[in-house]
């Protein structure tokens, strides 16, 4: 196996970092203290095709693979969260779902705004009473007279409060559970959606989350997306890919963690010598660089199987899994490094842990990813 990157995707890596450390680097802190969603930067990322990185050119994309979007995702987490999240979701999600289940004449009409970043995309499947458990899903679409009528509220939905495009998922047949939900593609604009509660949050406080409420919404009967009734099969096959995005999410935020860490150690002077060289620090060094490595290769192994048009459910439940945990345990040691000072928002350490935690969460818990792992094993076995 070669574990360096091809001189393509080396290229991608150091065009986004290069990007990361100007253009994000200097606002992430301000980003996450106001909570201001980060408009002009996400322009520059469209921009540079950060929007569209697994869409064809003709659509308007940048035409790369599943590891360049990872690589790319990894790049801008590890200076900012949020911008990370905002970038993932737009692409796994939204722009995904469209992609994967739209006809020709949907991905025409949709996906070139998506992927240019022209519109934002939000993605809405978590409600207030249903969040793993989908099937518990009340948001309804019912047939009209020209289409179909939503009603609902949806919660959660990540970049909704600034998206142009939203993919919709609501029961079309009550009697079929989990079997019954459908996909529609609503936008901006269209009576009857509105933008509810913004969500003030602990962490990625750039990256917009608010609830989406559906009240008599009319959509035409071309605004389902996918087959009637298959919108659950599809929503978890976009998760597969989301997975890998919030993993390398978490890797990205684990890696600027430990970067602020080993700077820190070096210069800080305790007991006549800088703290890196005191093995307790060095045992926590060791402990993040091993668990950063080891997630980053959990990750791309999932891209990699993805690209090639393989299984990799449980390759990426396994890398997010990892990865998240990963970050949340090297942020927590990258605030212990610190000392007080990991405390204070002087330094970007306590920042990186709050950020860290919402990959535990986003694209299906920790836990949810063990079912998930577990399914698979008892499939393969």
């Amino acid at each position: 196996m070669d574990f360096e990157l091809s001189p393509e995707h080396e290229m991608i890596r150091r065009t986004a970092r290069d990007f990361a450390e100007k253009e994000i680097r200097p606002v992430a802190a301000h980003v996450d203290k106001t909570g201001e969603f980060p408009k002009a930067t996400i322009a520059k990322m469209a921009g540079l095709g950060f929007l569209g990185m697994t869409i064809p050119e003709e659509y308007d994309g940048a035409g790369l693979d599943s590891l360049a979007l990872a690589i790319t995702v990894e790049e801008v987490a590890r200076v900012c969260g949020s911008h990370a999240l905002i970038m993932a979701a737009h692409n796994s999600l939204c722009t995904g779902t469209v992609w994967l289940a739209g006809n020709e004449d949907q991905r025409r009409k949709y996906v070139p705004d998506l992927a240019s970043g022209r519109k934002l995309g939000a993605w809405a499947l978590t409600e207030p009473k249903s969040g793993s458990d989908a099937s518990a899903m009340q948001t309804t679409a019912k047939r009209g007279k020209d289409g179909w009528v939503l009603n609902g509220t949806k919660n959660l939905c990540t970049n909704a409060p600034v998206a142009g495009t939203f993919v919709i998922h609501a029961i079309t047949d009550p009697t079929k559970g989990n079997r019954g939900i459908s996909a529609f593609i609503v936008e901006r604009g269209n009576p009857g959606l509105s933008i509810g509660r913004v969500e003030d949050k602990l962490g990625v406080r750039g990256s917009p989350t608010s609830q989406v409420i559906l009240t008599d919404c009319h959509v035409p009967s071309t605004a389902l997306l996918g087959k009637e009734n298959e919108g659950f099969p599809n929503a978890l096959k976009i998760l597969d890919g989301g997975r890998i995005g919030i993993g390398a999410m978490a890797v990205g935020i684990a890696q600027g963690a430990f970067e602020e860490s080993v700077k820190y150690a070096k210069e800080r002077v305790q007991f006549a010598k800088p703290i890196a060289e005191h093995q307790a620090i060095q045992f926590m060094l060791a402990d993040m660089a091993t668990r950063i490595d080891a997630a980053r290769a959990l990750v791309r192994r999932a891209a990699w199987l993805k690209d090639r048009g393989m299984p990799f459910t449980k390759e990426a439940a396994m890398g997010k899994l990892y990865a998240s945990e990963m970050s949340s345990f090297v942020t927590n040691k990258a605030v212990q490094i610190h000392g007080g000072y990991g405390y204070v928002t002087d330094y970007p350490v306590e920042r990186m842990l709050r950020d860290a935690k919402l990959t535990e969460i986003g694209e299906g818990t920790s836990e949810i990813q063990r079912l998930v792992i577990a399914r698979e094993l008892y499939r393969s076995s």
